[in-house]
Formats: C-alpha cells, sequence, structure tokens
C-alpha cells in the first residue's frame, strides 16, 4: 500500500512528531533528553530550520518549526541517524529506534500556530508530569519566559503576541485537537524528581547501604515506586538497588 502524500505547509512551518518504534521509550533518563536536545540545537545552523518549540516526552518528541532550508526529510534524517547510533552505543543495542516515517501537520495560519506552539508547551502538564509548563526541564517553555535563555526562535511569537502576555497566554487551559498519540501517555519521572521519590519512601537516596534490610519491606517500598512510574532500571541506578531485586519485587506486584 502507498503512503499518502505529505500536506504541503504555505507557510513551511510544521507541526511535527517523532515516536518510538513499536511505542517504546525514546528517553530514559536525563542524559537522552539532553543529547536529543543538543542536536536540536545543532542541526538548527546546519539544516536552516527555525525552532519555535519542543517537547519531549518519554517515547515520542513534539516540535514546531519553519523548514525554508532542507526539505523535512533530511532535517529529521540527520537528527534521526545522529540520535540512533548515540542511543544504539550507550545502550549496546542494534537497530531501528524511531518509528519509520515521522508526522507532520501543516501551520498555515497565525491563530493555528499559537495554538498549537501553547499545545506543545502544555502537553507535560496534561501528562501530569508537572503543574506548570516552564517546571518541565525537556521543553523550550522557559526560552520564552527568560529572555536570552536557549535556542529556541522566540521573536517571532513575540511579533504575534506581547511578552508581558505570554505567561498568561500559556496558562491558558488549552482544548484543542492537535496531532498527538493515541494511546495514553506514560509518566516518566526526570532523574532529580525520582531521587526525591526515593529519598521520600526509603528516607535515603541508597536503602541497602545501612546494612541488614528486611526484604519484604524492601520490596514494598519498589512495588510503590514502580506504581508511580519510575523505571526498574531507574530505580537500580539512582538507589543503587539491584536489577534482579526490583524485577523481582516487580514481578510480586503482578
Amino acid at each position: 500500500m502507498s503512503r499518502t502524500a505529505r500536506v504541503k505547509s504555505s507557510t513551511d512551518v510544521y507541526h511535527i512528531m517523532l515516536r518510538g518504534v513499536n511505542r517504546q521509550q525514546i528517553f530514559f533518563d536525563d542524559e537522552d533528553n539532553y543529547h536529543f536536545i543538543h542536536l536540536l540545537e545543532s542541526y538548527k545552523e546546519i539544516s536552516q530550520y527555525q525552532l519555535y518549540a519542543y517537547c519531549l516526552m518519554g517515547n515520542h518528541v513534539h516540535l514546531l518549526l519553519r523548514a525554508d532550508g532542507e526539505p523535512l526529510e533530511t532535517i529529521f534524517r540527520r537528527i534521526g541517524s545522529a540520535y540512533v547510533y548515540w542511543y544504539n552505543t550507550k545502550y549496546e543495542r542494534v537497530g531501528h529506534l524511531f518509528q519509520d516515517r515521522y508526522k507532520s501537520e501543516p501551520v498555515n495560519d497565525e491563530r493555528y500556530f499559537l495554538t498549537v506552539l501553547r499545545y506543545i508547551l502544555q502537553n507535560p502538564v496534561k501528562a501530569g508530569f508537572c503543574n506548570l509548563p516552564e517546571e518541565y526541564p525537556f521543553s523550550s517553555a522557559w526560552d520564552y519566559l527568560l529572555p536570552g535563555h536557549g535556542f529556541t526562535d522566540t521573536e517571532f511569537v513575540f511579533q504575534l503576541i506581547d511578552r508581558k502576555a505570554f505567561r498568561d497566554f500559556l496558562k491558558v487551559d488549552n482544548e484543542a485537537v492537535c496531532m498527538d498519540i493515541t494511546d495514553a501517555h506514560v509518566r516518566r519521572w526526570t532523574d532529580s524528581a525520582a531521587k526525591e521519590l526515593i529519598i521520600k519512601e526509603f528516607g535515603t537516596l541508597t536503602p541497602l547501604a545501612g546494612g541488614k534490610v528486611n526484604r519484604e519491606e524492601l520490596e514494598a517500598s519498589i512495588q510503590r515506586l514502580l506504581s508511580k512510574g519510575l523505571s526498574i532500571r531507574q530505580i537500580s541506578r539512582l538507589a543503587g538497588v539491584p536489577r534482579k531485586i526490583i524485577e523481582r519485587a516487580s514481578k510480586s506486584r503482578n
């Protein structure tokens, strides 16, 4: 079956979504997120695109950009190849990481541009990651709220809306239906937030460092952390608990 042709934007502005193949996670820790953001910044100059918003959401990415330099296909072949090479090396894996074809929708007028911009920056709030867009570290929200911060092309937006009014604009509940994944968001915690949960649960970041530990209490605590959305790998890496112990607690929970 042939693929449906992409709808061309009259403004060269697109809302783009990249997602992991088979819905898998593409960002497991802070380093993964920051490396992808670094690639977005690095390829801006090479591919000559303007980036108005980005948000990394664990197993997918939202972008709002103008591609009036290289074609979209070239841009995302560059970024995707660079990230997959780095990711596969880090995690000692082979094969594809991203779903074959990125999704895109044209943004043809200023009103929808602002709708998509707010939608992208509110994504972490809608998913329950944070209470305010600027609390999420893997989006471009702070680039708009702190002058001179980040590499997002913010000036075009401030030609459309007053800088002082932008914070209030960003807080307005956005019920617009923009392009997104159809499966529910899986909550993922940043390392700093995960550490806070671990310390709150155990009273320490290193629960096995204090000598004898009650196995049942340890497994119960691990199960509570897993139920809140921490991954097995994250608990093991941050708390120093062997993966086998966490996997055993996970199986007991199920």
